[in-house]
């Protein structure tokens, strides 16, 4: 994947939008936050989280989606198998009416992956650093296609030694994953925040149990959804350049940004940036997306678009 090359591009057009449109779409809803589409029509941003971490680490987020009118569902993960996990997120999408934006961390990438599947409502599924298999590929497997993940770093210990396994139940495979805490900084935050904070996002993860990586994943929600893909430059948790395969395979429309794997931490903006991409792409009235191709159209923000017209600053990066 050395091949790819990230270029930032800045672009500066204005959207010039008819009075007889705006007024033949129905009632404007413009709002202070520069979004023109009234609050009933927008999808509903459903965050999933992933390992070592819960719902708290998209508080960020959801203000600025809120903030936008957005509706926002940051559920909750179990962690407990992917097979489980995907079940129960689809049985909560079931309760959201109207069209859906998915989104998913790390781990979280895999549940979302398997649960949108067959659920017409999911228009856009959003993987933030995210695992995005295939169907009947381990996490395992991913992990181990290129180097760079901090949880590999010795293939023949039956515990990564950047992990503690700490047994919960008589079963064999009754185990939590915990990543140490000497090691969290490093292998989850690339050390991009202070000691303190750090601490305390190691003191309060959520493990994953071992079966989530040996798990063979389910149908692959991407192949028939269209995504987006941020890919952090500086990820030792899964490891950059297997999340450059995974978004260049699923055919995502792509931004990298330089952050470690806990991006939403450290970099909530361009999160949020993302998201709105594939919420805008999920109205078939503004853009459909799902490829490269279009990332020039799709940059930070939803596209203001008014009667008088307005310039708009769009940043995209295109492989």
């Amino acid at each position: 994947m050395n091949h790819i090359r990230s270029v930032r591009r800045a672009l500066p057009f204005a959207v010039l939008l008819p009075v007889t449109v705006l007024m033949a779409a129905g009632p404007s809803a413009a709002s202070q936050n520069g979004d023109d589409v009234s609050q009933e029509s927008k999808p509903t941003v459903v965050l999933v989280h992933g390992a070592w971490a819960d719902a708290s680490g998209w508080d960020e987020v959801t203000k600025s989606l809120q903030a936008r009118g957005y509706p926002v569902v940051a559920t909750a993960n179990p962690l407990r198998s992917l097979s489980g996990d995907a079940s129960y997120l689809a049985a909560r999408l079931k309760t959201i009416k109207g069209p859906v934006v998915l989104v998913g961390h790390s781990y979280g990438g895999a549940v979302i992956t398997n649960a949108a599947a067959g659920n017409p409502n999911v228009k856009s599924l959003v993987y933030i650093a995210g695992f995005a298999p295939d169907k009947g590929e381990t996490l395992e497997q991913i992990l181990g296609r290129y180097p760079g993940s901090q949880l590999t770093d010795d293939p023949e210990a039956p515990v990564p030694t950047s992990l503690d396994a700490v047994p919960y139940g008589s079963g064999g495979g009754d185990v939590d994953l915990y990543i140490k805490p000497d090691k969290f900084s490093s292998v989850f935050l690339s050390d991009r925040l202070g000691a303190s904070e750090a601490n305390v996002l190691a003191a309060s993860q959520r493990p994953p149990t071992a079966v989530t990586v040996g798990e063979p994943s389910g149908q692959a929600a991407w192949k028939s959804i269209p995504s987006w893909f941020l890919v952090a430059t500086d990820d030792r948790t899964i490891g950059t350049e297997n999340l450059r395969f995974m978004a260049e395979r699923a055919g995502s429309t792509t931004v990298e940004v330089d952050a470690p794997h806990a991006v939403l931490e450290t970099d909530p903006d361009d999160v949020t940036a993302l998201i709105l991409q594939a919420a805008d792409g999920s109205r078939p009235s503004l853009a459909k997306t799902g490829s490269r191709d279009h990332t020039a159209w799709l940059g930070g923000a939803a596209v203001l678009m008014t009667a008088g017209g307005m310039l708009v600053t769009v940043r995209a990066r295109r492989f």
